[in-house]
């Protein structure tokens, strides 16, 4: 089974006090107390990024890792990542993140991760990459579209009630056709794939929504979908595979 996780927001960066979807992410494993490598190239390995990923995942069931680039933690990246039951990509330049990656050979790394059935999850630029393209503002000062590993069909867009840019660029670049149909994903929420359909929208908060974002007849139409709330009691459990 292949997995992806995509949070277009939250998480410990954005919420030390709720890890209700780092929690979610582990419970995707199949492995008790699963092995999670946290990947903090987009914010360049980040030392403050990867000291609040330890005291995270330290509180959580689960052995934590990180892989750098820059202090790279042996020679052989492919074993390293294989051996690891869960990618959590951390966030920042999503530009620099690929570029990184695809010298490094970690692109095709993750895609045999992937197809082996390792969880790869992300936040911000760490969702973003894995779709055919994403909207970045990893060139300060603009939004554009930027074409990332096409592991998942469409586009997605982080942040989309965080940032107030966000919403009209994205409708911008798909009336232009810069962009292909996809996913609007706000703070604290995440959609999960499974053999690359959307399984289910999740939430650590009530408000936090995933929209479809497409055209008809040249016009841009959100749908928003049903969310499961990981902080409610219990949490919903009967969220049909969407469509």
């Amino acid at each position: 089974m292949r997995q992806i996780i995509a949070m277009g927001g939250g998480g410990f960066s954005m919420e030390p006090d709720n890890l209700a979807l780092d929690q979610y992410i582990l419970d995707q494993s199949s492995k008790p107390r699963p092995k999670v490598c946290f990947v903090p190239t987009a914010s360049g390995d980040a030392d403050a990024y990867l000291l609040n990923a330890y005291k995270a995942f330290s509180k959580l069931d689960c052995r934590i890792s990180h892989l750098s680039l820059f202090r790279p933690p042996l020679g052989d990246l492919e074993s390293y990542v294989m051996d690891k039951d869960v990618i959590y990509v951390g966030g920042g330049n999503t530009r620099n993140l690929l570029v990184l990656w695809r010298e490094w050979g970690l692109d095709v790394i993750f895609r045999k991760a992937y197809e082996a059935g390792v969880v790869l999850a992300g936040i911000s630029a760490g969702a973003n990459c894995w779709f055919d393209v994403c909207t970045t503002d990893s060139v300060p000062g603009q939004l554009r579209a930027l074409p990332c590993l096409g592991l998942l069909k469409g586009s997605f867009s982080p942040h989309y009630d965080g940032e107030a840019e966000r919403r009209p660029t994205l409708h911008q670049l798909m009336r232009e056709g810069k962009i292909a149909p996809g996913w609007g994903s706000d703070n604290s929420s995440a959609l999960h794939f499974v053999d690359e359909q959307p399984l289910r929208a999740v939430c650590s908060k009530p408000e936090a929504k995933v929209y479809r974002v497409e055209l008809d007849g040249g016009e841009v139409v959100e749908t928003a979908l049903e969310m499961m709330d990981l902080t409610a009691k219990p949490p919903k459990s009967d969220v049909e595979v969407l469509t």
